[in-house]
């Protein structure tokens, strides 16, 4: 009697260690998945802020101006679109597709690709407005 006693004990014991931990592990994977996020969004931001401000100072230093700059594209990165006055990266969420833009004093023209690595990111002063790409 006395040894299944101290098997049902270990029983409940282990029972609550599990119905504890369970939840803690979803919380946990939850809270990492949006912090991973948020890093990749301000990690986008950063690149697109490094990329118009080296735009405009290639714009005002006037055509054949040109400069390159090296930036690291981190993975969720899904498109990349750059036209007129703006910027825009769409990147990849747990909970959809999340667009980050920003927008120029001076007209941008170009494409970059999406693939995550780092990247040499060839901005140069064509007259009228710049060009930015590979």
């Amino acid at each position: 009697m006395k040894n299944a006693q101290i098997s049902m004990e270990y029983l409940v014991i282990a029972g609550l260690v599990f119905v504890i931990a369970v939840p803690l592990i979803v919380i946990f994977q939850t809270h990492s998945g949006q912090m991973n996020d948020d890093i990749i969004s301000n990690q986008v931001d950063q690149i697109a802020s490094k990329v118009l401000d080296s735009a405009e100072a290639i714009y005002y230093l006037g055509e054949p101006s040109r400069t390159t700059i090296r930036v690291f594209f981190p993975k969720k990165i899904y498109n990349i679109s750059i036209g007129d006055y703006e910027i825009t990266f769409q990147v990849r969420r747990q909970k959809g597709v999340d667009d980050v833009v920003k927008l120029s004093s001076v007209p941008i023209n170009g494409s970059l690709p999406t693939t995550s690595g780092i990247h040499n990111i060839i901005i140069e002063s064509r007259g009228s407005y710049v060009w930015v790409g590979t």
